[in-house]
């Protein structure tokens, strides 16, 4: 059985030949310190309504030019993290929310989750999504930050066999395997992150 050392260097090295940015993280303090200054420094979404590229009265293209306010989706979070979560959000004036996730289709700038495990094998990450907010917070958000526990590093997917036969006893059920930034190459074979979902993929592993 190889070490936690091991698995979490191993992981890093896979995830980061991905494009994963990861960073190790000491308590869940720096967790969200992490988050907030990630949000802080980005800019804002900012969704080009239809009609946006036509000849418009200045009132209407003052509207298209408008940023929205920052936003963090972080649902499915235990409230205890929630609650600081939210309320550095305020501070920093981010919105933060855990629900109605559908509601900002093109305005999420961070999704903030964790992780159940995490495959060394493959720098993959294994998020439980028992509910559509969950599942959109890691696909419709720009930039994707999720932790995962380094007690919760396996080896391979053989790893974690006996875990998901007993998932897939319990219906509806939906696992989302993260292997990286979003990319494609469709397009002439030149590849592209961020087309089909974030544009960035940031994991933080926690010592626990």
């Amino acid at each position: 059985m190889p070490s936690t050392e091991s698995l979490c260097q191993t992981f890093t090295e896979k995830a980061q030949l991905v494009s994963a940015i990861v960073t190790e993280t000491a308590n869940e303090d720096e967790v969200l310190n992490y988050v907030l200054d990630l949000c802080g420094k980005k800019e804002a979404c900012q969704l080009l309504m239809s009609g946006c590229e036509r000849d418009l009265s200045e009132k209407a293209e003052g509207l298209c030019d408008t940023k929205q306010t920052k936003v963090i989706a972080a649902p499915g979070l235990k409230k205890g993290i929630y609650k600081k979560l939210a309320a550095g959000c305020e501070k920093s004036g981010f919105e933060c929310i855990d629900s109605g996730v559908r509601d900002h289709l093109a305005g999420i700038d961070i999704g903030f989750t964790f992780a159940e495990y995490g495959l060394a094998e493959t720098g993959t990450l294994m998020i439980d999504c028992p509910n559509e907010d969950l599942r959109l917070a890691t696909m419709i958000s720009e930039f994707h930050v999720c932790v995962l526990p380094k007690s919760k590093i396996r080896k391979d997917s053989y790893a974690v066999e006996k875990m998901m036969l007993t998932r897939m006893q319990k219906t509806p059920n939906y696992m989302a395997y993260v292997t990286g930034a979003s990319r494609t190459a469709d397009i002439e074979r030149v590849l592209a992150l961020g087309v089909h979902g974030p544009l960035e993929l940031h994991i933080l592993l926690l010592e626990d």
